[in-house]
């Protein structure tokens, strides 16, 4: 399988599972997940469920990309350590007020489920850094 088509699959895989987590919390269990900012209230649905983890994969995929690129002998390590400093500062919203604990469970297994699918899956197969394969069909 090429690095392209496994880390399509990787970023369809963390929308799936972002997807699944908010449709066991929402349709499935009743719990509608709203924030509130000041007077708005925002409900969390499954487009923007499907956006942010779209969105959150591949700005991942295009960053290790890129590092693949200019720093091939390190990418998959820097690219790992953003990965999870990211994923960290990603639970810094869902300390503050605005949401009740059953919104902010949901948030924060879906922000784990999605780095729990992509900081294997993309860097998983990562080239950087390895000796090309010697033989005919390289």
């Amino acid at each position: 399988m090429s690095a392209r088509a496994r880390r399509s699959g990787t970023t369809a895989a963390a929308v799936v599972v972002a997807l699944v987590i908010w449709a066991v919390a929402d349709p499935v269990l009743g719990h509608r997940l709203r924030m509130t900012d000041g007077g708005d209230t925002l409900t969390v649905g499954a487009a923007a469920v499907t956006v942010a983890s779209l969105l959150a994969s591949l700005a991942a995929w295009a960053l290790l990309a890129a590092l693949e690129r200019f720093t091939p002998g390190r990418a998959r390590a820097v690219w790992t350590g953003v990965a999870v400093a990211v994923l960290a500062v990603s639970f810094l919203p869902l300390a503050g007020d605005g949401m009740d604990a059953g919104t902010r469970v949901a948030l924060a297994l879906m922000h784990l489920a999605v780095a729990a699918v992509l900081i294997p899956g993309l860097a998983g197969g990562s080239r950087a850094g390895r000796p090309a394969r010697e033989g005919p069909h390289s």
